[in-house]
């Protein structure tokens, strides 16, 4: 599913106008990346939880030469699936 097929999905189910719903997904997704980026969690009961996490500098191949090469510390997203959520996807 993309965005416009959630905007569609969206208007299906509540009958608000597409371009609201679509203003309402940006905003949603803006203060998501911006909370994760400022290393807060977002905990949405039921459906799961963003978080920043990290990963290490290591050592890895490059797969055409084989040779090794430094791989840079980064950050990272993770989400972990809330219990209604895993739960409605293991009934599916």
């Amino acid at each position: 599913m993309n965005k416009q097929e959630l905007v569609d999905a969206a208007d299906a189910s509540t009958g608000n106008s597409k371009a609201s719903i679509a203003d309402a997904i940006d905003a949603i997704v803006r203060a998501v990346t911006s909370a994760v980026a400022d290393d807060e969690a977002v905990q949405l009961v039921g459906f799961g939880t963003f978080s920043a996490g990290a990963r290490a500098a290591r050592v890895g191949r490059n797969p055409a030469t084989g040779e090794e090469m430094q791989i840079a510390a980064a950050r990272t997203v993770k989400f972990a699936a809330g219990k209604a959520f895993k739960d409605a996807v293991n009934a599916a």
